[in-house]
């Protein structure tokens, strides 16, 4: 193993049982080998979301001592076999598997495939916050052929996926609507969406090209009816239990998104093209060719409480965990 000073223990905010936030432990424990592929990086920023208050102790594969965690941005310190030296001082931003250890601590290995370049240009902070809602909206809007000045709705665009699906849907010429409280529309008039609305049936009477729901399987179930013949519904929150419609009716797509997906059965070139696509958006946020979102920071020893706040949405902005320099 290649590495700069690495600690034989570090901090880090372990699960032991039960759902509630409020009860990960901080802990000193040992930074485990790295495994063939790995490299080690120690974390200046971690990105919150939704997913990790929802998935403790859900996933069968934790133990008590399971770091939680999926978003988190730093500086690679170490690599494990078959990875070149050449990764070590990268500045880099993850998303984890839920099934590893997570980035709810100062050091987080991770298969290389998994890594970002960060610019140099971009702080940490916001790197950490791109990870999760920036690939699943990448992922997203993937699904859908580009079709310039083509309807184009997203369900739930207040949160964070939403928050690039709009640009991203924007950049791609789409006339973009979106379904949110009246408090995002200025923002997301902002990112490049033409028409904003805060319930369903405020939306006039027209056909859309694609829908994005990140709301759930009962609000996609209504989208459908929207949706014009050959056109594209795609669920983030939650996929609808039955086809919308009789076969060879309005003959539409329906899609579904999970970045956990790729890293359970996904190829070396599905990363590749993951990894190139959310490289070029850091780019974009660091060059102001993208928006990110309004930050919320707290300290790495407040995180279960921060954490706790995110699930009860005391709060509004992306929730930013800071872990000091060293």
């Amino acid at each position: 193993m290649d590495c700069v000073s690495v600690p034989a223990v570090c901090k880090k905010w372990v699960w032991q049982t039960g759902h509630d936030p409020l009860g990960l432990r901080m802990q000193n424990g040992p930074i485990q080998p790295l495994a063939a592929g790995e490299v080690l990086v120690r974390n200046a920023a971690i990105g919150l979301n939704p997913v990790d208050w929802k998935v403790l102790g859900k996933i069968d594969s934790w133990r008590p001592g399971h770091v939680p965690g999926v978003d988190g941005a730093g500086v690679v310190v170490a690599t494990g076999e078959g990875i070149s030296a050449s990764w070590l001082g990268q500045r880099v931003a993850y998303h984890q598997n839920l099934h590893r250890l997570g980035s709810f601590a100062e050091y987080t290995p991770l298969a290389v495939r998994a890594l970002m370049r960060v610019p140099d240009a971009l702080d940490f902070a916001t790197a950490a916050s791109f990870p999760c809602p920036g690939l699943t909206a990448w992922q997203a809007i993937e699904k859908v052929p580009a079709r310039k000045g083509a309807a184009f709705l997203i369900s739930g665009a207040g949160g964070a996926v939403g928050h690039y699906v709009a640009q991203l849907a924007a950049e791609r010429g789409f006339s973009v609507s979106a379904i949110c409280h009246e408090r995002h529309w200025h923002r997301l008039n902002s990112l490049g969406v033409s028409r904003c609305v805060a319930e369903l049936g405020t939306l006039e009477d027209r056909a859309f090209y694609a829908v994005i729901d990140s709301v759930g399987p009962d609000r996609a179930a209504q989208l459908a009816a929207r949706l014009e013949a050959n056109g594209h519904l795609v669920c983030i929150q939650g996929r609808v239990a039955q086809w919308p419609f009789p076969a060879f009716e309005q003959a539409v797509s329906l899609h579904e998104v999970a970045l956990g997906a790729l890293h359970r059965h996904g190829s070396d070139e599905a990363w590749a093209r993951l990894i190139a696509a959310g490289e070029r958006m850091l780019d974009a946020l660091a060059t102001g060719g993208m928006e990110p979102e309004t930050q919320v920071q707290r300290d790495f020893s407040e995180l279960p409480e921060f954490l706790d706040a995110l699930r009860h949405r005391g709060f509004s902005g992306k929730p930013l965990v800071l872990l000091p320099s060293s």
